[in-house]
C-alpha cells in the first residue's frame, strides 16, 4: 500500500509540474521584471525606488482587478476540455477578448483622469508623488495588451499547453530589461527618463508579449479544434454573464491579498524615503519566492478541472492534496533561504546602510508568513477549479481586511511602531486564510465525492 500511494503521488507530481513548470518560469519572469525594475530604479536612487515601489503597487490595484475577472476562464475551460467539449472553448475564449477590452480600457482611462487627485489625497510624500504619478500613467498604457495576454493565457493553460506562456514571458523578461537600459539611463540616444522609462519598458514589453502569443496561438495547429479565431464574434450576453458570476468573487479574492500588500505599500510611501524603498526591497524579494507556488496554484485549478470535468471527483481531491503540500513544501525552504541570506540579498538593491537595515528586518519577518502564503495560494487554486469562488472571497476579505489592514495601519499611524511591526500583519492575515481556506477545501471536496456517489451520472 505505500508503495502504491507513493506512486500515485508521484504520477500526479508528474501531471501537477507537466502544467505548472512552465508557468513556473512564466512568474518567475515576471517576478525577474520587478526585480530588474526594482534594482535598476535603486541604482537612480532611494527617489526613484520609493516612486517605482508605489506606482508599482498602484499598478497592480488595476492589473488585479481585470486579472480576477479573466481568471474565471481557466476553471471553466479546465472542465469543458476534461469533458472533451473543444469547439466551446473558442467560445469563451472570444468573450473573454471581448470582456478584457472593455475592463482594459476603462481602467486605463480612470487611471489617467485620477492618478494625481488619488496620490494628494492618499498623503503620497510630496517629494515622490509627481514621478510616481507619472510613472503610473506611463505603465497604464500597456494595460489593454495585458488584458489581451490574460485571455490567451488562460486559454491554453486551461488545455494543458503552457510551453508558450513560457517562451514570451522569458522574452519579456529579456525585452524589459534591455528597454528599462535605454529608457531609465539614456542609452543609444534616448532621453534618460529615469523612473518614468521604467514606465514607459513595461508598457512597452506587454504589447510585444501580447503580439508574440497570439501570433503562436493563431498559427499553432493544436489550437484548430478550439475554433479561437475562426470567426469575429459578436458579444454574447449570457457567456459574459457565466463568466462574471463566477469571475468576480475570484476578483475581490485575489483583489483582497493583493490589494492589502498594495494599501500598505501606499501607506509605508506615506512613512519617507527609506522606509518606502527598504520595503520595496523586502516586499520585491518575498513576492519573486512567491512565483512559484502562485504558478502551481494556476496549474492546481487546471488538474482539478481536468479531474471533474472527466468526472473523477477523488482524483480532483487527490490532485488538490497534492498541489497544496507542494506549494506548502517549497515555501518552507525559501523560509529557510530568507534567514539565510537575508543581509546577501539586501545588498543586491542597494548601498544605502539605513534602508538595507529596515530591509533585513522585513524579511525576517516575510519568512515567518511564507508556509501559510505557500498553503493559502494552494487552497485558493483548488477551490477555483471547483468553481467555489464566494467563500473564498469573505474568507480573504475577512483575513485580509478586518484583521491585517487594521493591524498594519494601527502600527504605522496610531502606535508609529517600527516597519516590522507593520509588516506583523501580513503574517496574522496570511495564517488566518491559509487555515479557512484549508477547511473549504475539504469541505467542498468530500461533497462532490458524496454527490457523484449518489448520483453517479453528474459530472
Amino acid at each position: 500500500m505505500p508503495a502504491r500511494k507513493s506512486h500515485r503521488w508521484a504520477q500526479e507530481v508528474r501531471a501537477l509540474w507537466k502544467v505548472g513548470g512552465p508557468l513556473v518560469v512564466n512568474f518567475l519572469a515576471m517576478a525577474g521584471i520587478s526585480f530588474a525594475d526594482a534594482v535598476m530604479s535603486g541604482q537612480l536612487g532611494p527617489r526613484a525606488l520609493a516612486a517605482v515601489a508605489v506606482g508599482g503597487s498602484t499598478w497592480m490595484i488595476g492589473f488585479i482587478l481585470c486579472l480576477g475577472f479573466l481568471m474565471a476562464l481557466s476553471p471553466i475551460i479546465a472542465r469543458h476540455f476534461g469533458a472533451g467539449r473543444f469547439e466551446i472553448i473558442g467560445r469563451y475564449t472570444r468573450q473573454g477578448l471581448w470582456l478584457g477590452l472593455i475592463m482594459g480600457l476603462s481602467v486605463l482611462l480612470a487611471i489617467q483622469l485620477s492618478v494625481d487627485h488619488l496620490f494628494e489625497k492618499v498623503g503620497i510624500a510630496e517629494d515622490i508623488r509627481q514621478l510616481t504619478a507619472d510613472y503610473v500613467k506611463a505603465v497604464y498604457w500597456g494595460l489593454p495588451a495585458m488584458v489581451v495576454f490574460l485571455v490567451l493565457r488562460f486559454t491554453t493553460e486551461a488545455i494543458g499547453v503552457t510551453r508558450p506562456v513560457m517562451y514570451t514571458s522569458l522574452f519579456s523578461l529579456v525585452s524589459n530589461v534591455f528597454l528599462n537600459y535605454v529608457l531609465m539611463f539614456g542609452k543609444f540616444g534616448a532621453p534618460a527618463l529615469g523612473a518614468v522609462g521604467c514606465g514607459i519598458a513595461s508598457a512597452i514589453t506587454m504589447w510585444l508579449m501580447t503580439i508574440g502569443l497570439a501570433i503562436y496561438v493563431f498559427k499553432s495547429s493544436r489550437y484548430e479544434p478550439l475554433k479561437i479565431f475562426s470567426k469575429v464574434a459578436p458579444v454574447r450576453p449570457g457567456i459574459l454573464k457565466e463568466i462574471l458570476s463566477l469571475g468576480w468573487p475570484i476578483a475581490i479574492t485575489i483583489g483582497a491579498e493583493a490589494g492589502l500588500f498594495s494599501a500598505i505599500s501606499i501607506l509605508v510611501g506615506t512613512l519617507g524615503v527609506n522606509i518606502a524603498a527598504a520595503h520595496q526591497i523586502a516586499l520585491n524579494f518575498a513576492s519573486t519566492m512567491f512565483m512559484v507556488p502562485l504558478a502551481l496554484s494556476s496549474a492546481i485549478t487546471v488538474r482539478v478541472g481536468h479531474e471533474l470535468g472527466a468526472g473523477n471527483p477523488e482524483a480532483a481531491k487527490f490532485a488538490g492534496v497534492v498541489g497544496v503540500s507542494f506549494c506548502a513544501g517549497f515555501m518552507s525552504c525559501a523560509a529557510v533561504l530568507m534567514l539565510s541570506f537575508r543581509d546577501v540579498v539586501v545588498h543586491l538593491y542597494t548601498t544605502d546602510m539605513e534602508v538595507i537595515r529596515i530591509a533585513i528586518s522585513l524579511l525576517l519577518m516575510a519568512a515567518l508568513f511564507q508556509v501559510a502564503d505557500g498553503v493559502q495560494i494552494g487552497a485558493a487554486g483548488v477551490l477555483r477549479g471547483y468553481k467555489d469562488t464566494r467563500v473564498p472571497m469573505v474568507i480573504n476579505t475577512f483575513a485580509y481586511w478586518v484583521i491585517g489592514f487594521p493591524c498594519a495601519y494601527l502600527a504605522a499611524k496610531v502606535f508609529l511602531l517600527e516597519p516590522r511591526y507593520i509588516w506583523a500583519a501580513f503574517v496574522a492575515a496570511l495564517s488566518v486564510s491559509a487555515v479557512l481556506l484549508s477547511f473549504r477545501f475539504r469541505l467542498i471536496a468530500e461533497r462532490h465525492i458524496k454527490y457523484s456517489v449518489q448520483s453517479p451520472l453528474a459530472t
